[in-house]
């Protein structure tokens, strides 16, 4: 394992970040650290224990230590409403360096070799997922929906990119955008423009290591293709239809004509045979206008062999050259994945411990988005060393249910004292009875 992203090294460069955390604070009653207040909430989603505190606060009457100080770092452990006044005024980008410096270290470590994919490009997918819905509870940074019945419901969503790759169930967590009123704008805030913002202000960190962008048709438009090419970004984006009129007349032109080029490939799977249709073209244009942008499409449709019955249906827009060769890996090991970022990083957000919907504290500033990121950073942690810890991999293969697995965590952490997250790890591992390759 690389010692730079082993556990505590992780936690070491997190509270290098929240030392940077400002205090609003006005006056003398300072008695919590802001960055005790950070480190308490994010142990609570790490751990995936809501009254992980509340059992260290005991330990700590108890034995004179606590976990929460071992492990993570903590000095003094504040309430939860005291956690939650500290956090409110904090904007979440305080938070995004630290995404930023796995990621790199994930390069320098290799660790992301296994995540390229056609051309040597690393995926990126982006996707959009709400998190918190209220007719009652609300904050400026709201966004915010009245029905005809003059109800008004009030939410937060928040674009969660992630890098993703075909046959790896992993996702590595980048910084997040919030889909929130913007100052100076009178418009609700929306995803396209949310995506835009976070191209804008994390390209350069980025683009220099041959990033392919994925994102489903809505943000299929000319203005966000030639954002991402501006910017050193390749992209491969759903193209449907009914939202892109002047190309596929031009498609269906080239059909016509017989000049629109088509490759068949066969597989059997167990139970039958699939026909993969591909067709595609290169230098369309995306849209009407002679300032049109000129893109590659593909298409894939997947059929039985036998009845021709379809079992799938995309297309894509790229700027990446389709050919013969090409246009099997361009569909499937772009395209296709993109599916991954609902599957494989929103879904285990929502459904596996993380409680991605569930009000931790909503605020009435920055809370919500606050919290939220703290909790990206947390699945991006365990995330982190099911890749480089072989003890935690053992322990993964060993307790393979994710459930069991934070259950044993909790217990132990709420009723035994550990000097460290080490000490946790092969205590687990002798009581399991699991061997530790020399």
């Amino acid at each position: 394992m690389s010692e730079t992203l082993a556990f505590d090294n992780l936690v070491g460069e997190f509270q290098r970040v929240l030392d940077g955390l400002p205090d609003y604070r006005i006056g003398q009653n300072k008695s919590y650290a802001i960055k005790d207040a950070a480190l308490g909430a994010f142990s609570v989603f790490f751990t995936q224990s809501p009254s992980f505190l509340a059992y260290q606060k005991t330990m700590k009457r108890a034995k004179g230590r606590s976990n929460a100080e071992n492990i993570f770092g903590m000095k003094n452990i504040p309430s939860d409403n005291q956690t939650r006044q500290l956090l409110d005024p904090i904007a979440s980008s305080f938070l995004f360096p630290m995404f930023g410096w796995v990621f790199n270290n994930l390069v320098a470590t290799g660790q992301l070799d296994a995540f390229r994919t056609f051309d040597d490009n690393l995926l990126f997918a982006f996707d959009g997922t709400q998190y918190f819905s209220s007719k009652k509870i609300h904050c400026p940074n709201c966004s915010q929906k009245t029905a005809s019945n003059g109800v008004t419901t009030y939410s937060h969503s928040v674009i969660t990119p992630v890098v993703v790759t075909p046959g790896n169930s992993r996702v590595i967590t980048l910084q997040p955008e919030f889909i929130t009123p913007q100052d100076g704008h009178e418009k609700q805030d929306c995803e396209q423009a949310a995506i835009k913002r976070w191209v804008k202000v994390h390209a350069e960190q980025y683009a220099s290591q041959k990033v392919t962008i994925s994102a489903d048709d809505l943000h299929c438009k000319q203005p966000f293709c030639e954002l991402l090419l501006d910017n050193d970004f390749n992209f491969v984006l759903v193209c449907k239809p009914t939202s892109h009129k002047t190309l596929y007349d031009k498609i269906d032109s080239l059909a016509t004509s017989g000049t629109l080029s088509q490759l068949s490939v066969h597989r059997q799977n167990k139970r039958f045979v699939e026909v993969f249709t591909y067709r595609y073209a290169n230098q369309v244009p995306l849209r009407a206008g002679e300032d049109a942008l000129l893109v590659n499409w593909c298409e894939v449709t997947v059929t039985k062999g036998r009845d021709g019955e379809v079992l799938y249906h995309n297309a894509f827009a790229t700027n990446h050259l389709i050919t013969d060769k090409t246009v099997v890996p361009i569909v499937n090991l772009l395209g296709r994945t993109h599916w991954k970022i609902e599957n494989e990083n929103n879904n285990v957000l929502k459904n596996r411990g993380y409680h991605l919907e569930h009000n931790f504290g909503h605020g009435k500033q920055h809370l919500s988005s606050f919290l939220l990121s703290l909790n990206l950073l947390a699945f991006l942690f365990h995330t982190v060393l099911e890749l480089m810890d072989e003890k935690y991999q053992l322990l993964r293969e060993e307790l393979s249910a994710r459930r069991t697995f934070f259950n044993d965590i909790r217990a132990l952490l709420r009723y035994l004292l550990f000097e460290s997250w080490e000490h946790l790890l092969d205590f687990m591992l002798e009581q399991l009875e699991v061997l530790v390759p020399p």
